[in-house]
């Protein structure tokens, strides 16, 4: 059992998850995530992270090869981090942003489909965390226990 005043995890982490999994506000994504790189010294793992949430905002936007180089760029980033990093199952969310990007090369014509991504979080105190978050704004997030989204 977690305490109530368990930091673990940044609220800035927290709210970066409750966008990309909740509202799909990937620019606000960027916004909050980038705040926590810059703090925890920019480290690889959070800006890969950015990078595809950033790649997902190109995508929607019809900038589909600053998608594709966004994305490359962050599965760069994410190739040796934990499976398990930061209480999510990043082995998972690589292989689905690898399998987007993989969708963005093959294709040639627009108009290229949106698929949105879930982080899913393995670790209890997170999602909860996250599930806090999503009932005070009113957003429930999605993909947090692993289930996959139809689209």
């Amino acid at each position: 059992m977690h305490s109530v005043g368990d930091s673990r995890y940044s609220p800035l982490f927290v709210k970066f998850i409750h966008h990309f999994n909740g509202d799909r506000d990937y620019y606000e994504c960027h916004e909050v995530l980038e705040e926590l790189w810059m703090e925890e010294g920019r480290g690889p793992l959070y800006q890969g992270l950015l990078q595809v949430a950033v790649a997902l905002y190109h995508h929607r936007n019809g900038n589909v090869n600053g998608a594709r180089k966004l994305f490359r760029g962050a599965l760069g980033k994410l190739e040796y981090q934990p499976e398990d990093a930061l209480g999510i199952d990043l082995a998972a969310f690589r292989r689905d942003a690898q399998a987007r990007l993989d969708v963005l090369e093959q294709s040639t014509e627009a108009p290229f489909p949106e698929r949105h991504l879930n982080i899913r979080v393995l670790d209890p105190l997170l999602r909860e965390q996250v599930e806090a978050m999503g009932r005070e704004s009113g957003i429930e997030p999605r993909g947090t226990t692993g289930e996959k989204e139809v689209l």
